[in-house]
């Protein structure tokens, strides 16, 4: 275990600081530092509030994690970080504090991709991905599947949002139902209590004409709406348990319907669900049956490590060391619209290449 690559991972993609400590494939530590409440007011996530808390959350958040993990900065083998995508002005916050740690510590810099780093943490739960392994990406930003032979060089997209992503139409929704933010965890919460079946909401996007694993949730969000609308214009009274029942039944039905059915045409066996509403317990029971009847593999994190963290990040960047993958230069940058067929973002002038003191202490 100790020849296996120490390293740590920074992720502030969104809202979120997270700090993450890995070896190998085993997680020493995850420490967090959300902002969630400060977005709360307005609804949905501010940039410009998230880059002034991921800077106040940086320094403490990193000690947190050491603190946690039992080791020493100078112990480290690497520094990953979240290169994009994501909010351009957080990322630069992570990439900004990577870059200072790595050059003070004389450390190779990794600037990974997030989702591909939502798809390897699931090692630190179930062991090495199997290659390939089919991922269904779910979150505020995102709705993707995604195909991997490699999750250090080789992530293909086979479909993703053309509107709204899940995450995003459980944050509307939730608003209009006046439930507050984040809409994904009290949605769940109050669906448990509701009718799936009570209100026959439309599915985006399954059509026989319909791109195969393409979502769009635009038009779900819009008929709920109206649906809350009329009832209220009515002056009756809106169950808000059914509403919220039947909407997230219809988004986890297209979801694993398509996850399924990309899994059955290209031949893969296995199954992993990761990103925020991969949290989501009703997505997890209906996945787990339509795999079970497929004879898929299933493989989704604790919902702990669903969400933006720097565990997933540390793992990705562990997978570069091992893999002897090359290190980022030192005029890496974010980008918040990388590609997630970049992995990860090389360089030339490795850090590892140039030589320093430990400036840390």
């Amino acid at each position: 275990m100790a020849d296996e690559p120490l390293v740590l991972g920074i992720e502030t993609s969104c809202d979120e600081t997270g700090v993450g400590i890995v070896r190998g494939t085993t997680l020493l530590a995850d420490a967090v530092a959300s902002s969630v409440d400060e977005h709360a007011r307005f609804g949905g996530v501010v940039p410009e509030v998230a880059s002034r808390a991921h800077l106040e959350a940086m320094v403490p958040t990193i000690d947190r994690a050491l603190k946690e993990a039992g080791v020493g900065a100078k112990d480290l083998d690497g520094i990953a970080v979240t290169a994009g995508p994501g909010l351009a002005g957080a990322l630069l916050v992570g990439v900004s504090a990577a870059k200072a740690y790595a050059y003070a510590l004389g450390k190779p810099l990794y600037g990974v991709n997030h989702l591909a780093s939502h798809i390897c943490v699931d090692q630190l739960e179930h062991g090495p991905l199997p290659e390939p392994t089919m991922a269904l990406l779910v979150s505020g930003g995102h709705s993707s599947l995604l195909l991997s032979s490699d999750i250090t060089s080789d992530v293909r997209p086979m479909g993703a949002t053309i509107d709204d992503a899940a995450g995003e139409a459980f944050d509307k929704i939730a608003r209009v139902l006046n439930l507050g933010f984040p809409g994904g965890p009290v949605i769940d919460r109050y669906a448990r209590e509701g009718d799936p079946d009570a209100i026959a909401f439309p599915r985006g996007l399954t059509g026989p004409r319909d791109p195969a694993y393409d979502f769009s949730f635009s038009g779900l969000k819009t008929a709920v709406a109206r649906w809350i609308e009329a009832k209220r214009a009515a002056g009756e009274e809106v169950p808000v348990r059914d509403v919220a029942a039947s909407f997230q039944e219809a988004v986890v039905d297209v979801l694993t319907r398509k996850a399924v059915r990309a899994c059955k045409d290209e031949g893969v066996d296995h199954l992993m669900i990761g990103g925020g509403v991969a949290a989501n317990s009703r997505l997890r029971a209906l996945a787990q049956e339509r795999c079970e009847k497929a004879g898929i593999r299933l493989r989704v994190p604790r919902p702990k490590l669903c969400t933006d963290n720097g565990a997933m990040v540390a793992a990705l960047g562990a997978e570069m060391v091992a893999r002897n993958r090359a290190a980022s230069s030192w005029d890496l940058s974010a980008d918040s619209s990388l590609p997630v067929t970049d992995p990860h973002v090389p360089g030339h002038d490795h850090v590892h290449e140039v030589g320093k003191e430990n400036l840390y202490s």
